[in-house]
């Protein structure tokens, strides 16, 4: 049964990347259907925040809702950025800019390659690359299908890599946010060097994705 599934986001990269995985449903956002949809993410944890979506775009539409939210975590920076992943405007304003303003993707890459840096530098920790694990990251994503208030199933998955040590070395064309600065050593690799289908196998958002389409080939109604 093809369904049509609203996506709680106006990111066209979140939605191209959720009908590649899905291919057998209509994916819409709310922007293609002039839907004023805005909602305060005032959550503390990535769950928190895709539920306070998804049950927000639920009530407009009461038809099935995707929402997710995720972010990436650098380990030496005790899991920061995080939920402020999209907000984030460096080391003076890990929770965005005070007027709410967002910085562009270049510089948020900037700003965490060069405060993993200090952060190494200041702990006297080794700061080559890949070097026993200092500079490890992982994306986060918690993905919500919403089907009503008491019919609703939540999957939490993880993508592991390494941040680069220089914004030079950046490299990829492919993914979105910060993709170009994820390297991975057992792929040789940045995530924006992936194939779409390289990355929807192994990503955060892909492996969440897999598990709730178990569930959605079940909906009957």
């Amino acid at each position: 049964m093809i369904m049509k599934i609203y996506l709680a986001t106006s990111n066209k990269n979140k939605k191209r990347e959720l009908q590649e995985l899905l291919p057998n449903h209509s994916i819409v956002i709310p922007s293609e259907e002039n839907i004023n949809f805005d909602p305060n993410e005032n959550g503390s944890t990535f769950y928190e925040n895709s539920l306070i979506k998804a049950r927000a775009l639920f009530d407009i539409v009461k038809m099935p809702v995707i929402a997710d939210d995720s972010g990436i975590c650098v380990d030496a920076l005790s899991g920061q950025p995080g939920i402020y992943s999209a907000r984030y405007a460096g080391p003076d304003f890990m929770k965005g800019l005070p007027n709410g303003n967002k910085i562009e993707q270049d510089e948020q890459n900037k700003y965490l390659i060069s405060q993993l840096n200090t952060t190494l530098d200041e702990n006297k920790l080794p700061n080559a690359p890949y070097l026993h694990g200092n500079r490890s990251c992982h994306y986060t994503c918690a993905m919500v299908l919403y089907l009503g208030i008491d019919r609703l199933f939540v999957c939490e998955e993880t993508f592991e890599g390494t941040l680069i040590s220089n914004l030079s070395e950046s490299k990829g064309n492919g993914g979105f946010g910060y993709d170009p600065i994820v390297y991975l050593p057992e792929y040789s690799k940045t995530v924006a060097e992936l194939s779409a289908n390289e990355k929807n196998s192994i990503s955060h958002r892909g492996k969440a994705m897999k598990q709730l389409l178990k569930i959605i080939e079940t909906i009957k109604d």
